[in-house]
């Protein structure tokens, strides 16, 4: 079944049209025979493939004979071969006439033959014939629709496979599944040549996922939405054709479903005998799977009976059966079979099941019991479960389910009895409910909805006291990225005099978690000794002594000492884990990966713990809130340390959980940083607007790294006013202790006036250079009394900012800039080295001195830059390498990542390994245990396992010898 709309491209079938070129032309040799019988339900892309098929062994030189059975038995004997040889004579040019005359020849011979005549004699002129028109070429019979081939043609083939003349014979045919029932005649063919070793039968299964999204993508011209995706593989089943059909209706903007699609499917249920046509209406309207014993139980029918009725179904292609039960093939059949029943109908069936449900307690599931009551029309009923379901869904941490069925729980709180005769509605707090609904919605990242709820739930006469409400609606703020309110409503907190002690001590262990967020880290180490004070006076007050203890302990290890910080943070994710509460956990984890990646600057082990917590609060149920900003801190240590490539992956990974509010905002900017790297103003631009609407009333947390991303874009756009601008308005608005960030902040405001100043297009401002120094000398005032690490963070964008001030000075100093390349050097962020590289080598242009070094110096940034795939930074660097004539070295991009970083050259097999994987490669190569080079590398054990795991795959090695001789081999080079 062919789609004549339009011509989708063949997508998911790469490897069967690989496997059927080499069946049918490359393994066979003169005389020899073959064939492949390609089944599979109707519309999975049969005849579209034969059709690739015969039109690459037709370019491989064979002869091509296409032809289709029709759906009218034997009354029209060998007509697909007949049809076949009149399509291939008039595809014939008149430097072919031998091979036409051959054709015809053939032809007359179908034409004069009698019905009394010898069908042995027959069959063998059309062998002759057939050796004929194939002059000593492969000839190939592509076979449509063989389900209905007539006795002659089935004959034929028969005799034609058996080899038994010098005609090297492949045959190609497409048989539909579902057709070939009871004793259909072919069915013994295919018995018969299954025996010869040249025969294959191929079962073509529908596309998967990732296929059904391209195939859906080239047909509406753009990438869908997750939902529409969603809703096309869940509908279509990854059926080729009902894929296109619905990928067309959502390019169309239609509604509902295809006339075309929905008399395909009523015509196939249709044809299924009696009670397997009641069998796939229950399926239909159950929750799949369908479990045997309950479709027993719903139809009423006897085991044998059902059993055959099962078996009719799934030998049509409508059912599927695996160990727990039945399942549709495609879930648009119970769209279409929902418009074929009357309400009453439905209604019984739904009542059927629910009752069903009922008498088997042991095999009780209540969120299908509560859906079957509330489609029987007994909302009564069906209350009681699905809050049975949402508590059972909660305590498996499974919290979107559970806000789905807390939600299904107020509509059917408010649902009055269908009937007189129904059960009414059990009476229920619905302050309580909305409580629920509102906190799911919460966990599972639905903000505004949370927030949405617990307005309702304000409103109503049964509020719960101001405090617990301020203290709720101030973590679905937060969540939402709106901080500056959530901050208000714990301070309000924290001010009134009849809040308690424990909704004190939950005010300030949040708010002190929340200004941990926005930069704020000496408020937040006063907020959370406040929490731990008020928590002692408390029982049961472990999520607040969590919360409290990380935002401690990192404020302390930015403005005192690292390693006690450290320390407190880890002995929080021990207490959370202890307890088990999911939100604690994922919290304690998130600020461990957080102050790793960014004050202590320990970014191999920050990036294994991240994704680690990722994994570990995935299992609690928080995947799309707590995993996604993990996986955010873990791409943003992988670019620091160039492994783009790799930090691409993990975004992807947590695009997947479609995250809102502030979860969002973390990916969206971790997104955003590769973007600006690659230089896609596009995604850059797309993800900062959409970063912007998001932080109605965002702080530092989120405001400052946006405009610090916003002003390198507008850098390498040439825009320089945009530039200062982001700047300047990140200066103003932010209140933020964080000096690492600011010192950011102020380099990409020196670089976008010494940038203006060098191109000439926009004036220097020199009130926004002075304000801009005095900004670079508070944050090394206030740097030299931070903690070692962190003060050695901001040194290195400190340096970068004299370097720039160099820039506006005169033509840049070339030794400051030397500096700058040496620091970033040996923190291994391959990025800010190459950039400056960069400058030092237009440096010491600009003074017409050391041209043999700024040769060398491109030449290594320009390495650099193209193993990152840092597409700006490399235009730039080519830029000037022209106007200094110097020769730059293209390479393949590598796979890994970033380039090296080291001042020696990199050979190519080693160009794919990071700095550190170097380092540590060196080490092993020495023979040296992981326990060996971490004390050597000052890194622990369990990061070096990473590396070597990293170095494995990208070197494809599977031992330590293997990875030993690879660097050997190329150190010697």
């Amino acid at each position: 079944m062919a789609s004549d709309v339009d011509n989708a491209p063949l997508v998911g079938r790469a490897d069967q049209l690989t496997a059927l070129h080499s069946a049918l032309l490359d393994e066979l040799g003169p005389g020899q025979t073959a064939a492949v019988f390609v089944s599979g339900e109707s519309g999975v892309g049969k005849t579209r493939l034969l059709h690739e098929v015969g039109a690459r062994l037709r370019d491989g030189g064979a002869v091509v004979l296409t032809g289709t059975c029709l759906d009218i038995g034997d009354a029209s004997p060998l007509h697909p071969v007949i049809q076949a040889l009149r399509r291939f004579d008039a595809e014939l040019t008149a430097t072919q006439a031998r091979t036409s005359s051959a054709v015809r020849g053939l032809l007359r011979t179908f034409a004069e033959e009698t019905a009394t005549a010898d069908g042995g004699a027959l069959l063998e002129r059309v062998s002759r014939g057939l050796s004929l028109i194939a002059e000593g070429r492969p000839l190939v019979l592509v076979l449509d629709d063989l389900q209905w081939v007539d006795r002659s043609t089935r004959q034929l083939l028969l005799y034609l496979l058996a080899g038994l003349g010098d005609l090297q014979l492949s045959v190609l045919a497409a048989v539909r599944a579902e057709s070939l029932q009871g004793a259909h005649p072919l069915r013994r063919v295919l018995t018969e040549l299954r025996r010869l070793r040249s025969v294959r039968v191929v079962d073509l299964a529908p596309l998967d996922r990732a296929d059904t999204d391209r195939l859906v993508a080239a047909i509406v011209g753009t990438p869908p939405t997750p939902e529409a995706a969603e809703q096309v593989w869940q509908r279509s089943g990854g059926n080729p054709f009902v894929v296109e059909e619905l990928a067309r209706d959502l390019r169309d903007g239609r509604d509902g479903l295809s006339d075309t699609l929905r008399e395909i499917f009523l015509s196939r249920v249709d044809a299924l005998p009696q009670h397997a046509h009641a069998v796939v209406h229950a399926v239909a309207a159950g929750v799949e799977p369908v479990e045997h014993w309950l479709l027993a139980e719903v139809l009423g029918l006897p085991e044998q009976e059902l059993i055959e009725a099962v078996r009719a179904a799934v030998a049509h292609r409508l059912l599927v059966g695996a160990d727990d039960g039945y399942r549709l093939r495609h879930r648009l059949v119970a769209e279409v079979l929902a418009h074929e029943l009357l309400p009453a109908e439905r209604s019984a069936l739904h009542r059927r099941y629910a009752e069903a449900l009922t008498r088997a307690p042991a095999e009780l599931h209540q969120a299908r019991l509560a859906h079957h009551w509330r489609l029987a029309g007994e909302p009564g009923r069906a209350l009681p479960a699905a809050m049975a379901a949402a508590r059972e869904a909660e305590r498996l941490h499974g919290f979107a389910e559970a806000h789905r069925h807390w939600s299904v729980a107020l509509q059917l709180a408010d649902t009055p009895p269908a009937g007189p005769t129904e059960a009414a509605p059990v009476q229920v707090d619905r302050a309580t409910l909305l409580e629920h609904a509102a906190e799911t919605a919460h966990q599972c990242g639905e903000h505004a909805r949370a927030l949405s709820l617990l307005a309702e739930l304000a409103g109503g006469d049964d509020s719960e006291p101001s405090c617990a409400l301020r203290i709720r609606r101030a973590r679905y703020l937060a969540a939402a990225g709106r901080s500056a309110p959530a901050e208000a409503e714990y301070q309000r907190v924290l001010e009134a005099a009849d809040c308690t002690s424990r909704e004190r001590a939950t005010a300030a262990a949040h708010l002190a978690e929340l200004l941990l967020h926005l930069g704020r880290y000496a408020d937040a180490g006063a907020r959370a000794r406040e929490a731990l004070a008020l928590a002692a006076e408390v029982d049961g007050s472990t999520t607040e002594v969590v919360l409290a203890s990380s935002a401690l302990g990192f404020s302390e290890a930015f403005l005192e000492d690292p390693d006690a910080g450290l320390a407190v943070v880890r002995r929080a994710l021990e207490i959370a884990e202890r307890a088990g509460r999911p939100e604690d956990v994922a919290c304690a984890y998130l600020h461990l990966a957080e102050l790793l990646t960014g004050p202590l600057n320990i970014l191999e082990e920050g990036v294994v713990v991240a994704r680690r917590g990722a994994e570990r609060v995935a299992e609690l149920g928080l995947g799309r809130t707590y995993e996604t900003r993990l996986l955010a801190i873990a791409t943003n240590g992988l670019f620091r340390v160039g492994q783009w490539a790799e930090a691409e992956k993990v975004v992807a990974a947590a695009l997947r959980h479609r995250p809102s509010g502030a979860d969002a905002v973390e990916l969206l900017l971790a997104r955003c940083r590769l973007s600006v790297g690659y230089g896609d103003v596009e995604a850059s631009d797309r993800d900062l607007e959409a970063v912007a609407t998001v932080l109605a009333g965002g702080g530092a947390r989120h405001v400052l790294p946006m405009l610090i991303l916003r002003a390198g874009l507008a850098m390498w756009q040439g825009r320089h006013d945009v530039a200062r601008q982001a700047v300047q308005r990140g200066l103003t608005e932010s209140r933020s202790d964080d000096v690492v960030l600011l010192a950011t902040l102020a380099w990409h405001g020196l670089r976008a006036e010494a940038e203006a100043h060098a191109s000439r297009t926009v004036p220097v401002d020199e009130t926004v250079v002075r304000r801009l120094r005095e900004v670079v000398d508070r944050v090394a005032r206030k740097s030299a009394h931070a903690a070692r690490p962190v003060r050695l963070g901001a040194e290195g964008f400190l340096v970068l900012c004299t370097a720039e001030l160099s820039r506006l000075d005169g033509r840049g100093d070339p030794d400051l800039w030397a500096r700058s390349a040496a620091e970033w050097d040996r923190r291994n962020h391959p990025y800010p080295a190459a950039y400056s590289r960069l400058r030092q080598a237009e440096a010491l242009l600009a003074r017409r001195s050391r041209s043999a070094t700024a040769a060398k110096l491109l030449r290594r940034a320009y390495e650099m830059a193209q193993g990152l795939g840092a597409v700006p930074l490399t235009s730039e660097i080519k830029n000037l390498a022209g106007r200094a004539r110097v020769e730059l070295e293209e390479r393949a991009q590598p796979a890994g990542g970033a380039g090296a970083t080291r001042s020696e050259p990199v050979s190519d097999e080693l160009a794919v390994l990071t700095a550190r994987e170097r380092e540590v490669l060196a080490a092993v190569a020495e023979g040296l245990t992981n326990k060996e080079i971490g004390q050597r590398l000052f890194i622990s054990e369990r990061t070096i396992g990473v590396h070597v795991s990293h170095i494995f795959d990208k070197l494809q090695v599977r031992t330590r010898v293997q990875a030993s001789a690879i660097y050997l081999r190329n150190r010697a080079d």
